[in-house]
Parts: C-alpha cells; structure tokens; sequence
C-alpha cells in the first residue's frame, strides 16, 4: 500500500508520459466530456455558449469569412465553432480524434443543412487535402502539446495554409500560472463519477514546473478490476514567448488579444490569443 500511494503522490519527469487518448476516446470518459461540450453554461470542455457566440461572430468579421474562405478549426470537438462559422459564410473543415465529438458534430451539420466536412483524426497526423486561408486551435490546446508536439504541428499548419495564411490560436498566460498552486486531493468516485461508470477511487495531484512553467494535473484512478492514470499537461506562455515559438517555426504574430473574441491585450489576462502570418 506504502509504495502505490507513493507513486501516487511522485512527482513524474516532465512530458514523460501522455493520455490525452484516454479523454476522448474511452466511451465513459468521452460521453461525459461530449455532456460538458454541450452544456452551454459551463467550461469544462468548452467555453459558454454566450462567449462561443461573440467569438464566433468576432472570428468572422476579423477574418472577412462571409466571402467563403477555406477555414480548418484543429480539435473541433462537437462543432461549436465550426457550425457558427459556416453559417457565417466560410468553407469549414473540421478535425478532432474523438469519433464521439466528430459523431455529433455530423449529425448537428446534417441536421440543420451546414456542408461541414469533417475529419476523425489525430490533427499531429493531419495532410490537408486542400490549403486553408485560416485555422483555429481554440480553447488553450496549443498548451497541452509538449515542445515536440507543438514544432510537428506548426510544420503541419505551414503545409496546409495557403501563402500568407493565418492561424488564430489562444493559450493560458503567466498571469495564470501564477494562479495555479500544487495540491493533493482524493475522493470516492472523484468528480462525479467523471472517470468510470463503475464504482472507484480517485486521487488527483498539481505539481508545477517552474522553469518550463508546465502544470500538471495527475489523475490516478483505481476500480476494483483495474488502475490507471490520466495526465493533463499544461504549457503557460508570456506573449514574447509565443511569439517567439511561432517566429523559429515560420510565423510572423500581426495580432495579440486577451482572448479569442479580440478583446485588446492585457498583460493580467489569464489568456492570451495570437493572430500569425504564415512567412513564405
């Protein structure tokens, strides 16, 4: 018992294990997180709807969609953005790895007569059938992605945009990094049930890595037949920082916003979004 709670409780080298997988494709755990998708007053998975609505419509306007550009939203999960910027006039793909997302995200475009294509797919994997005038990576995805990660998909992004095409992506700042503490909790069916439909124990450990400024939120779960562990990198970034990255993989920032609604810049913002050119 001494040595399972004390892996537990270890603190594991940076990046040295990934589960994203888990998250969205376990029928459980991805049911739970399609239920927080569509939930319009929480932010679990996605952002309030109202804030969706005024994102979608900034988006729009910003990028002059209505003249039918070809628009790629990475982890579009349920189609919240894509459904929005379809109407709004552009040719939409979308990409995510959860085939119950990308299920529902078909079945919402068929219903109300949105051509939406739509790819189940890992998007590090992703080769464009077509280059793209825009892409999105909404919701601070960029920062669950470990620094291999984040190069391989800014060379996909370059392959798949036309010249001078621009991607619009947002991720947490250092303002909230700052926010985050390290922490130890345990529960009985931990969240709600969230991890299993059977019965389990739950444990959940923060730690922080300072001089990356990763935070870790390790999940150990233990049913009476199995144990697992999920974790949930993220990657908090100063805007210099940011720009940076993109600028040594081939993008020039031309805007930088609190968030993805474009509200002006703040350094205090728990987030930070970026507009970027790809260079040619």
């Amino acid at each position: 018992m001494f040595k399972k709670l004390a892996d537990i409780n270890n603190k594991p080298e940076l990046y040295h294990q990934y589960s994203a997988s888990v998250l969205w494709n376990d029928p459980h755990i991805s049911s739970r997180m399609l239920e927080f998708h569509l939930n319009p007053d929480i932010e679990p998975a996605s952002r309030k709807a109202i804030f969706i609505e005024k994102s979608a419509c900034w988006i729009a306007e910003y990028f002059r969609l209505g003249d039918g550009k070809l628009v790629c939203d990475f982890g579009c999960g349920p189609g919240l953005y894509t459904s929005r910027l379809a109407a709004a006039g552009a040719d939409v793909t979308g990409i995510d790895f959860s085939s119950r997302s990308i299920g529902y995200a078909r079945e919402f475009a068929s219903a109300h007569h949105l051509d939406i294509h739509y790819i189940e797919q890992n998007y590090l994997e992703f080769a464009a059938p077509k280059k793209f005038d825009l892409i999105t990576l909404i919701y601070c995805d960029y920062c669950a992605l470990s620094p291999a990660q984040r190069c391989r998909l800014l060379s996909v992004w370059r392959k798949c945009l036309k010249d001078n095409g621009q991607i619009l992506l947002d991720v947490f700042s250092l303002s909230a990094y700052e926010g985050r503490a390290e922490s130890a909790a345990y529960g009985h069916c931990l969240m709600d049930g969230f991890w299993s439909g059977s019965d389990y124990f739950g444990f959940v450990n923060t730690f922080k890595y300072p001089l990356e400024k990763v935070v870790l939120d390790k999940y150990s779960i233990i049913e009476a037949d199995k144990e697992w562990q999920v974790f949930n990198w993220l990657k908090y970034f100063s805007a210099p920082e940011l720009e940076a990255e993109l600028a040594a993989n081939g993008f020039e920032v031309t805007g930088v916003f609190s968030d993805v609604a474009g509200a002006a810049f703040c350094e205090t913002s728990p987030e930070i979004a970026v507009v970027a050119r790809k260079k040619n």
